[in-house]
């Protein structure tokens, strides 16, 4: 997508039509609406002011995604890897769960330009919007470079780092690629009503959302070849286009319901100091409570290393997040596993082997199954005396 950077002079004004005509709050005209009646006008005005509170309260007890104060390493690896929860204690002892705040970030970084889905502002323009906007679908801040820009110590190693990834997800393997590794991590910021539809997260990765000022409502399903999408949304027969309503609140008001009473589905809400851990391959929608900040980062367990490697292999053309100049991501990455992790990519080849040979079988079946019902299948060995079998 195209981004556009907002003139140097940019001030928001509070609407989108006030910001670009420069009128201030005195100057706009109020129209009386008393007799007008339009859907088209009212439901986004609905989903812009119904309160969301009912759709992310009173979670039912099956739904609810687990709290947990910490975990070992051999824990999460041996029983939840594949199943989403949260940790209460690991943020709190960041530098940034202590230092940050939306007024701090304003002070310290006010003038530095950062990417807020299609547009990219300084921070004070995007504080403003975010302090004061009724938008629908409210701009997300979500910058991949906010490290490098805001001059964070990310090594886990270091005694000053600014956050350090809670122990128990281990090493990520894709930190094997260096600086050749996909786009791996977020600063997120927005208003209350702000947030992502439903989505997965990107070359089948899993991922941790850590909030540090606010919190956030997760909606989150499974997904395989066996299951269906969430209620109300559909997937492309490639698996490469998730479609959902337009908005986070037209699908609480359309959907929510069913997605609640549908088996698999988790809820939760993370709250300051709290992280959440998202496994591969689950659809994830996410909502801000009230205004916040978040940090996130995608990695690669040791257990899901065969999911990633399969994605990498068999789906090239959904991979992202790499540099142009990565032409074989899965051929890069099996030469640094073969490199530093031989034993890991050994054992992932073994799994993948294993998959593609209960893929082959079952596409065999498959065909001989609709041949065999048609009544057309022939079977021989290749001599002239070879009959149709019936």
């Amino acid at each position: 997508m195209r981004t556009r950077s907002p003139p140097a002079d940019f001030v928001w004004y509070g609407t989108w039509r006030s910001s670009y005509l420069r009128l201030a709050p005195q100057q706009v005209s109020h129209v009386s609406c008393a007799n007008l009646f339009s859907d088209v006008l009212y439901r986004p005005f609905q989903c812009a002011f119904t309160p969301l509170e009912p759709y992310t309260t009173r979670i039912p007890i099956q739904n609810r995604i687990a709290r947990l104060s910490n975990l070992t390493q051999d824990k999460f690896s041996a029983d939840w890897v594949d199943t989403p929860f949260i940790l209460t204690e690991p943020v709190k002892t960041w530098p940034i769960f202590q230092d940050w705040t939306a007024e701090s970030l304003l002070h310290s970084f006010g003038d530095v330009v950062f990417r807020a889905e299609a547009v990219d502002w300084p921070l004070k323009s995007y504080i403003s919007y975010m302090q004061n906007n009724s938008d629908e679908s409210p701009l997300y801040l979500f910058d991949r470079a906010f490290t490098t820009k805001m001059n964070l110590d990310i090594d886990a190693n270091s005694p000053t780092a600014s956050y350090k990834p809670p122990s128990c997800f281990g090493d990520d393997l894709f930190a094997l690629l260096g600086s050749q590794r996909p786009d791996s991590r977020w600063l997120i910021m927005g208003p209350a009503r702000s947030g992502s539809t439903f989505h997965k997260d990107p070359n089948a990765t899993s991922a941790w959302n850590a909030v540090i000022t606010g919190s956030k409502y997760w909606l989150m399903f499974p997904s395989s070849p066996n299951l269906p999408p969430p209620p109300g949304v559909i997937i492309s027969p490639d698996g490469s286009e998730i479609t959902s309503p337009l908005s986070i609140a037209e699908y609480l008001l359309s959907f929510h319901a069913f997605a609640r009473a549908t088996p698999g589905c988790r809820e939760g809400v993370c709250h300051a100091g709290e992280v959440l851990y998202v496994p591969s391959g689950w659809f994830h929608l996410v909502l801000n409570l009230e205004p916040g900040i978040a940090v996130t980062q995608n990695f690669v367990p040791a257990k899901r290393l065969p999911d990633v490697m399969q994605f990498l292999r068999d789906t090239p053309d959904q991979v992202s997040g790499f540099r142009a100049e990565v032409t074989d991501p899965y051929g890069l990455f099996v030469e640094r596993l073969k490199e530093k992790e031989p034993e890991a990519l050994e054992k992932a080849l073994v799994i993948l082997e294993k998959r593609d040979k209960s893929k082959s079988r079952a596409k065999w079946e498959e065909l001989t199954k609709d041949a065999t019902e048609s009544g057309a299948f022939s079977f021989g060995f290749g001599g002239d005396e070879d009959e149709e079998v019936p």
